[in-house]
Order: structure tokens, then sequence, then C-alpha cells
């Protein structure tokens, strides 16, 4: 965990109401992918929690919503502007159980944690299968680019206007050894029933500190209750109880 100043190098809109936003500066305590980063911006009391979409030694890129003011703040930010981000965040993706087919499952802002994951599993020698899910074709983001890594991607919407007619769940493959997960609790709710392996989910909560101190974002696992930002934001299929 580390605070540093970044500097923006670009943030550009790439779907409805989601920019992609990357900075310079020191990434050396992000460790895995799903790790988040705490972002301090002006006249906000709390920082905004973003999840990592991929990270070099000094470049960081994040994709986010715009959902509030202080997203919409960010937003407006411009080229060379600075923020303080609080960096290696929670406790991030672990590829060693994947098996040889992996697949990820991915849902709206869920999306960017998994692209940093699939360059991760890629790069292992793993093949990768990536399924998108959005509402409609305006919303969807990153088909291309995780493409590009040598994924075979399926792009699912629920209104059918791009891809495929349905939810992330509709589309399922047949042969997957694993599986990794990030979106909306009904997404994963659906993804946890439905699916036949192991497998690892991230969850979208609210926090406060983002770091464990305020318990806010805790939840029950078969273990006791678990801190989404410092125990997660990635919980084992197996050591999750639903409640509803």
């Amino acid at each position: 965990m580390k605070d540093t100043i970044f500097t923006i190098i670009e943030n550009k809109l790439i779907a409805k109401s989601v920019y992609q936003m990357t900075l310079s500066g020191d990434t050396t305590a992000i460790t895995a992918s799903g790790q988040f980063v705490n972002i301090q911006l002006d006249r906000f009391y709390l920082r905004r929690p973003i999840s990592v979409c991929d990270c070099e030694k000094d470049k960081l890129t994040l994709v986010y919503k715009v959902v509030g003011h202080g997203t919409e703040q960010m937003s407006r930010m411009q080229t060379g502007e600075k923020l303080l981000i609080l960096t290696g965040l929670g406790n991030g993706y672990d590829t060693s159980l994947s098996g040889d087919k992996p697949l990820l499952l991915g849902g709206g802002v869920g999306v960017p944690p998994l692209y940093l994951l699939a360059k991760q599993l890629i790069a292992e020698g793993k093949s990768v299968t990536v399924i998108l899910g959005f509402n409609t074709a305006d919303e969807v983001f990153f088909e291309r680019e995780f493409q590009a890594l040598g994924c075979d991607v399926t792009v699912a919407t629920a209104d059918g206007s791009c891809g495929k007619k349905g939810f992330v769940t509709d589309v399922l493959p047949d042969d997957y050894t694993y599986f990794y997960t990030c979106g909306p609790l009904p997404m994963l709710k659906a993804v946890f029933a439905k699916t036949n392996t192991s497998g690892q989910l991230s969850f979208e909560e609210r926090m406060g500190c983002g770091f464990g101190a305020c318990m806010g974002c805790s939840c029950k696992t078969i273990t006791g209750y678990k801190r989404i930002c410092k125990d997660g934001p990635v919980l084992q299929k197996e050591e999750i109880l639903w409640t509803d």
C-alpha cells in the first residue's frame, strides 16, 4: 500500500458514460490483477475506489463509469493534472488455480480488472475465454483489446443490440477449467449458480477507508466476516455465503 502522486497522460470517453484514464507514476505497490486504487479528489472527504485495468512500471490505466459527483469530476480532468492515489489495495486474483482453459466473465465496469488478469494468463500460456456483458451496444468496450491479447471473446447484451442477446450466464462455454468474474452482485450470484467449476469472484462494494480500518464493507463467509477492501475484493467460490 502506497500513497503516490500520479500525472494524467490521457482521459478519454470509450463508451456511454465510461472513461479510460492513463496516468504516469510509481505502480510498484500493485502486485496482482484484481487489486484497486483509492483516489483523493478535491472537495470530497472519501476517496473513490477504482479497479486497476492495467499497469506497467510507471504507467497506470483505470477505466471508470460516471455514476456520481466524484467520477463526474474525474471525467473533466485534463492531461497534466495530478492525483494523489493510494495503490496496492486488495488481494487480487490468483492465477495459479486457473488450469489450462480459464473463463473470464465481466459485467459493465467489472470488465476492466479482467484485462490485466487476461494479460497474465496469456503470458502463462493459458487458453483464455472472455465473456463481456453489457446492457446495450453503446455501453460495450474493450472487446478488441481482449481480442488483441489472443483471447476468445464473446459479447452479450441484455437487449441484443450487440453480440449475443442475454446475460453472460446465457453464453457459457461447455469447456473451461476455472472461472474468474467481476461485476454487479446479481451477476455474481448468477455466475456462482451456473458455473460448474471452482472460481474467484471480485465484489463491488461501497467502501469508506479502502484498507480495512472502518469495517464498513464486511461480508459473511464460511470462515466469518471478511472486509471486501482488505480481505477481498476477490473471494473464492467455496467460501461465499449469500445473504438476501
